[in-house]
């Protein structure tokens, strides 16, 4: 393995604003080192189209999952949809992104209904779970260490991490990985730059969840997957590390939990 290179945990590149020039993004990803991404899911009317790209690059995993804002995409038999999405394609490594977002909106019972059996199915299948977790930490982690304590707790990451030392805390104790995006490189950002100073090595990701929140010097424009690179230079600066340490150990770390090749 060349010691930059790089996973982007977390993407979206099956939005619109990406068909115009994707071949020139792979492009750009693979000269920045980007060995492998995980394309993440909101909802199931996604999956072919996420299908489609892990045709087209080889590089590329995803997930399958509905969004904690995307609950009108549930239904009763949504949960069977993402099972079978699941079993038929061995490069689905993941359930998610699932969650709750209190942040964008208020329905947390409606959030729940549709969180639980996403984590239940993570279980059955053995994938671990990617979470989203805005203004949410606490009934997050109600229902996680609850399950914690009764056995069915899923592994996974908690993606685009936005919390406090101590939340970050308890998600590891739950042994869940923290996944650093373009905010870490926010200058005013300083309780996530104290969480990518203290995560232990084996538990952090970085991620662009790109085409959102595109780190500092492009704040404003499109992110991509390349960025992923900005990214883990300002987690090894935060860390006092070499670039080729953070690139090398979460490369490590997102192969292992995702069992990526």
């Amino acid at each position: 393995m060349s010691p930059s290179a790089l996973i982007d945990s977390h993407c979206h590149i099956v939005f619109r604003n990406f068909e115009d020039d994707l071949d020139q993004v792979s492009e750009r990803w693979r000269k920045a080192g980007v060995v492998s991404l995980l394309h993440a899911c909101v909802e199931p009317s996604e999956i072919p189209s996420i299908r489609a790209l892990a045709d087209r690059f080889p590089e590329m995993r995803y997930s399958v999952g509905v969004h904690p804002l995307d609950t009108k995409h549930w239904d009763e038999g949504t949960q069977e949809i993402l099972r079978i999405a699941a079993k038929n394609d061995s490069r689905v490594v993941a359930i998610g992104e699932l969650g709750l977002d209190l942040f964008r909106d208020t329905n947390l019972e409606k959030q729940l209904s549709i969180l639980r059996p996403q984590l239940d199915l993570a279980l059955e299948l053995d994938l671990p779970v990617i979470i989203h977790c805005r203004d949410a930490a606490e009934p997050m982690l109600a229902e996680l260490e609850q399950r914690h304590l009764e056995g069915n707790c899923p592994r996974g990451v908690m993606h685009c991490w936005g919390g406090t030392v101590e939340e970050m805390n308890r998600f590891l104790e739950l042994g869940f990985y923290i996944s650093f995006s373009g905010t870490v490189t926010f200058p005013k950002a300083k309780e996530i730059h104290s969480c990518a100073i203290d995560v232990p090595e084996d538990c952090f990701l970085v991620e662009t969840d790109c085409p959102f929140l595109a780190p500092v010097p492009l704040r404003g424009k499109r992110n991509e997957p390349a960025n992923v690179e900005k990214v883990a230079l300002k987690v090894a600066e935060l860390r006092n590390q070499t670039f080729e340490t953070v690139a090398e150990r979460t490369t490590a770390n997102a192969r292992r939990l995702f069992a990526l090749p």
